[in-house]
């Protein structure tokens, strides 16, 4: 996967974080509406942080391959 990619995806990520920040009812976190939400906060969270694991390992590959 192309680092440009990669980079695409975290920023969708971030996009669909600044999304479901808009519908959690901070009132009622772990309501019926506001669950759904929270979950997918948690799931672009998830993403982006196995997308920053794939670029720190393409970098070190790149290192020991030089």
């Amino acid at each position: 996967m192309n680092k440009t990619v990669t980079v695409v995806l975290i920023i969708l990520a971030l996009a669909l974080i600044v999304y479901n920040v808009t519908i959690v009812d901070f009132n009622d976190p772990l309501g019926e509406q506001s669950i759904i939400a929270v979950i997918g906060i948690v799931a672009s969270l998830c993403a982006i942080i196995l997308l920053l694991i794939l670029l720190t390992s393409k970098k070190i590959q790149e290192k020991v391959d030089d």
